[in-house]
């Protein structure tokens, strides 16, 4: 018998043989089988050089328990015990144990006997799943059939079956119940491997084994069906089988580190429409999207055989649909052939009558086999558009009806350029979904704001559409933000004609009619104001309420703006760009309501506003007198009446303080840090500023940069700093007032720029860098607009090269998004009016920038 160091390399040649030998990975689910047969081998061997005794079994359980042993993942082993072992027993498997890991397989194992399997899995659903799959590698055949009659006999369907709901609940709302992430786990994820687990668990359980074909001779799928379905989880297989060789470790996410690797070794090339990435995102969406909506169809059908519907009161809804306790079920088979219509009044049903808990597996299978019935006679139909936009009238439901319609194909058939927007990409480094799945995703935020169990979340957003009339126009603007993506040309405006269009066809009032495209066309001007111009400039607050037009439209274009940006991605939506946005739209409100107001009146009750809290915290009737008189006009237009009024609490009385001074407070927002720098001006000041937070590790969200008329700088900053550096935030405070005052009084070089790190996503898709000067509206400025990857340093790396040309900044707005970072400044020099310097300075910054 081979020693274990004999074994280990005769295991390890063996699989590198195996995995060498599946050179085409589009044929390599036989791959699993083989690995499972070879460990098989592999752990018997050993096994039996212990002698163990019959009544001690080796047991495979969870996937390769299954048979489905993929290239990195653990091997879940059972040592089944007799009941009272001895303790020589126990010291032997000690042994065999460590001998397990000098193999080197990944084992994760457990040692215990039948009662204490029974005990554990009465306490854990996991357990209890594990060893439905038990699998015998050696031991007494007859003990490994009492076993497993026991754990069967233990187990109860219907709490096996609600437990197991709940997991995949639980584990869909881990991924926001999104089946189209740009990097999805193929595995955890909606519409991935464990979705067809849930399914072979529930089949076993019932006894019923877990094998499609098994099922579909049950009555439970259609041949087409089990077709389907076989070959959506060979991809799902061969997907994660792909990853796991790539990445040489147990890798479940396609992320973009390996797309371009797996679309060359499945056979995708770059065409003219598409990348050969996206083409295999798509084949991976497609596949999911089969398990999507067949697994549900499963699930039902599984319920019914649990919860016998034998003598459950059949109620008619009405003559297309009837109600079988909670769940509802068509008349008659062809219900949808014989009356198309009834596509669209399943979904209203479902939203308006609470006590529909799902459709019977027969509904859901007649609905996706009706989906052919959705042309342009059905859509020119006026009882189908009456019907759709109902859904959108419910005040519950539309979220989970329209999710499912796409889950199903329906909405795409209803609305076309919807369907091609399915399983789109969008590699633009802060959109983490599909385009589909972008858009139901902002849809359900704008519901939420209706909810009142959310009211918590965005109490602003809540009320404000609580009181809006005929809110559907919300939720319509919603679905169609980005219609017009992936058409060429400006979205916005493809998008506002191909609303245009729907809303003309559709039963809709005249004004919802006119708002709808208007949303759809400006769906990102509020966002571009108040994240890349001065949200407390009079002129600028004027011109957005102009362009507004009424107060409708304006609080209309603020619901949609923050369910869109929350709709991008976790990461890109902040407590900082809910202030900006929420301050700009209370600003452009009062210049709706209020029309005579001016700029000059404006900027009159802002300074007596600054003045009334100045003396609320007990200062002089004139105590600011001193320091506004260095102040010019452009400071009070680029501050808030609060903001004024701190900055001069903490000046007034040293207007001509020699040494540098730095004050920090809480952002208003609840999220980091709002910082004042007084100090003489001088060149590279805005540059050193940046590179201290830079070294601490923070990020500078908006930056206003004022010098006063006796040639102080006078600038503030909004500071991010992340969770896990926070810790106290009056220790923080303490510690950027002390520091950054010594680094700017400490003066000397600039320190070194710290090195330019990118991030994975931005090496396979990289931003192009772009630079743009021009003058502003007044003439008195030029606005420099910087789009490039984000990465540590660049904000002090644009500082120095504006240093380095001699120019001024006079504020600064920091946008970032996911990976893509979007910096407007105003600046001044007079180096911006001579061509020649002009065309050095945007050189020199495109290649600072350039990652």
């Amino acid at each position: 018998m081979r020693s274990v160091a004999a074994l280990r390399d005769a295991h390890a040649q063996a699989k590198e043989a195996l995995l060498a030998g599946c050179d085409d990975p589009r044929l390599s689910a036989p791959l699993l089988k083989r690995l499972t047969r070879l460990t098989d081998a592999t752990l018997i061997e050993l096994w039996q050089r212990h002698q163990f005794p019959g009544e001690v079994l080796l047991v495979a359980v969870g996937g390769y328990g299954r048979g489905e042993l993929y290239p990195h993942s653990d091997i879940d082993l059972l040592i089944l015990l007799p009941d009272e072992p001895s303790p020589a027993l126990l010291e032997e498997l000690e042994i065999l144990v460590g001998e397990l890991w000098d193999i080197g397989l990944e084992v994760g194992h457990s040692v215990r006997t039948i009662n204490d399997c029974l005990a554990e899995a009465e306490k854990d659903i996991t357990v209890q799943t594990a060893l439905i799959e038990a699998r015998r590698l050696a031991g007494d055949v007859e003990r490994f059939a009492r076993f497993c009659h026991a754990v069967f006999r233990h187990i109860d369907p219907k709490t096996f079956f609600e437990a197991k709901l709940f997991e995949q609940q639980a584990r869909y709302g881990r991924f926001q119940n999104a089946t189209y992430k740009l990097e999805p786990n193929i595995k955890e994820a909606p519409g991935g491997l464990r979705d067809l687990h849930l399914v072979g668990w529930i089949a076993a359980a019932l006894g019923l084994g877990h094998d499609w074909r098994a099922l579909a001779a049950l009555g439970l799928l259609t041949r087409e069906e089990s077709l389907k379905l076989r070959r959506a989880e060979r991809v799902l297989r061969t997907y994660r089988i792909a990853l796991h060789r790539i990445a040489r470790r147990r890798e479940d996410r396609i992320l973009f580190d390996y797309q371009h690797r797996l679309a060359h070794d499945f056979g995708f090339t770059d065409d003219h429409f598409n990348r050969a990435s996206e083409q295999l995102m798509a084949h991976y969406y497609r596949a999911a999207r089969i398990v999507g909506q067949l697994v549900p169809l499963l699930v039902q059908a599984l319920r019914s055989r649990i919860y016998s519907q034998v003598g459950t009161e059949l109620v008619a809804i009405n003559p297309h649909f009837n109600l079988r306790g909670d769940v509802i079920e068509i008349a008659e088979p062809n219900v949808f052939r014989h009356t198309p219509s009834a596509i669209l009044e399943l979904f209203v049903l479902l939203a308006q009558q609470r006590d529909i808990a799902d459709a019977a597996p027969e509904t859901l299978r007649a609905l996706w086999h009706a989906r052919a019935q959705i042309d342009d006679a059905f859509r020119a139909d006026p009882h189908n558009k009456t019907l759709f936009l109902q859904l959108f009238r419910e005040p519950r439901g539309l979220t989970r009806a329209l999710r499912r319609m796409n889950q199903y194909g329906v909405l795409g058939r209803y609305i076309p350029e919807f369907g091609q927007l399915v399983g789109r990409m969008q590699h633009d480094l802060f959109h983490v979904y599909t385009v589909d799945e972008h858009t139901l995703m902002v849809l359900r935020n704008m519901r939420r704001f209706a909810v009142p169990a959310f009211t918590h979340e965005y109490p602003l957003c809540s009320r404000l559409i609580e009181e809006f009339e005929r809110p559907e126009a919300l939720y319509l603007a919603a679905l169609f933000h980005d219609i017009g993506k992936g058409r060429g040309g400006d979205h916005s405006q493809i998008g506002r004609d191909i609303a245009a269009r729907f809303c003309a066809s559709h039963p809709l009032h005249p004004d919802d009619a006119e708002l709808v495209p208007w949303l759809v066309e400006r769906h990102l001007t509020m966002s571009h104001v108040a994240q890349k111009q001065d949200v407390y400039d009079p002129e600028v607050i004027q011109q957005f309420a102009e362009l507004c037009g009424t107060p409708r439209r304006l609080i209309a274009l603020y619901l949609l703006t923050v369910a869109d940006i929350r709709g991008t991605s976790p990461k890109v939506w902040n407590a900082w760009k809910a202030k900006l946005l929420e301050d700009l739209y209370h600003a452009a409100m009062r210049v709706l309501r209020d029309r005579d107001v001016d700029t000059r009146s404006l900027l009159e009750e802002r300074l007596d506003e600054a003045r009334r809290l100045l003396r609320l915290y007990g200062l002089r009737d004139d105590a600011e007198a001193e320091l506004w008189r260095e102040i010019d006009t452009v400071y009070f237009m680029r501050h808030d009446a609060r903001e004024i009024a701190w900055h001069t609490r903490q000046l007034y009385s040293r207007v001509e303080h020699a040494a540098p001074i730095v004050s920090a407070r809480l952002s208003e927002s609840g999220e980091g840090l709002q910082v004042l720098v007084y100090t003489r001006d001088a060149v590279d000041l805005f540059a050193r500023i940046c590179a201290f937070f830079e070294r601490a590790g923070y990020s500078i969200f908006d930056a206003h940069i004022h010098t006063t008329r006796h040639g102080y700088a006078l600038d503030s900053f909004y500071v991010y700093i992340p969770d896990e550096r926070v810790g106290s935030y009056r220790d923080l405070i303490g510690f950027v007032e002390y520091e950054l005052a010594h680094a700017i009084a400490e003066g000397g070089a600039l320190p070194p720029a710290p090195k330019a790190r990118i991030s994975r996503q931005q090496k396979h898709f990289p931003v192009q860098p772009h630079v743009l000067i021009r003058p502003d509206e007044r003439g008195k400025y030029h606005v420099l607009s910087i789009a490039a990857g984000d990465r540590t340093g660049l904000l002090s790396t644009i500082a120095r090269v504006l240093a380095a040309h001699r120019i001024e900044i006079q504020s600064a707005k920091i946008m970032t998004l996911g990976e893509r970072a979007e910096d407007n400044f105003l600046v001044s020099g007079n180096r911006l009016n001579d061509e020649r310097a002009l065309r050095q300075l945007e050189t020199d910054l495109l290649q600072a920038v350039q990652a």
